[in-house]
């Protein structure tokens, strides 16, 4: 599966971010894989499945799933650019850029940081360049608007600071 790029250039990944899915993968690769196909073997020279069983079939999902998950981390690895930290933009917000944030409506401050799909986390404030949110910062100045639709309704954030490491 290629990555593909968007309209912001080339798939862009964090140091931290390229580390996390090297992470990832290497769990995946030699603890995850392994313990599936040895529950699958243990499971089969014991006769506990049969052709309809339905733990069988859990874990045969759960390898697909894995696999899946590797070859996905395997492409955006290989396929990646990893982000120099100095050329992460301060000036304006960009990929990298950690941005403070003022809710219009609310008054609420917060940071996130903008980073390309492949490594987003909103549970993490990793907000994704192509989400609603990541678009509509993406360029915009200290001081300036940013605002966006939801389904309950416009959204305003103003941009408070711009950073190259966690604002707090």
């Amino acid at each position: 599966m290629a990555m593909k790029e968007t309209d912001h250039g080339p798939l862009l990944i964090t140091p931290e971010g390229y580390a996390a899915m090297q992470k990832e993968l290497d769990e995946l690769l030699t603890i995850k894989r392994p313990e599936i196909a040895e529950r699958i073997r243990e499971s089969l020279s014991h006769g506990e499945f049969s052709e309809d069983n339905s733990e069988l079939d859990e874990v045969k999902r759960e390898q697909a799933m894995v696999e899946t998950r590797i070859g996905t981390l395997k492409a955006t690895l290989a396929n990646a650019q990893i982000l120099d930290p100095e050329s992460i933009p301060t000036d304006r917000v960009g990929t990298g850029s950690f941005v403070q944030l003022e809710d219009e409506e609310f008054g609420d401050v917060f940071s996130v940081r903008l980073v390309s799909s492949a490594e987003a986390d909103p549970n993490q404030d990793l907000i994704s360049m192509e989400s609603p949110l990541g678009e509509a910062i993406l360029g915009k100045v200290a001081g300036e608007m940013a605002e966006f639709e939801t389904p309950d309704g416009k959204k305003r954030f103003k941009v408070l600071k711009i950073d190259r490491q966690p604002i707090a």
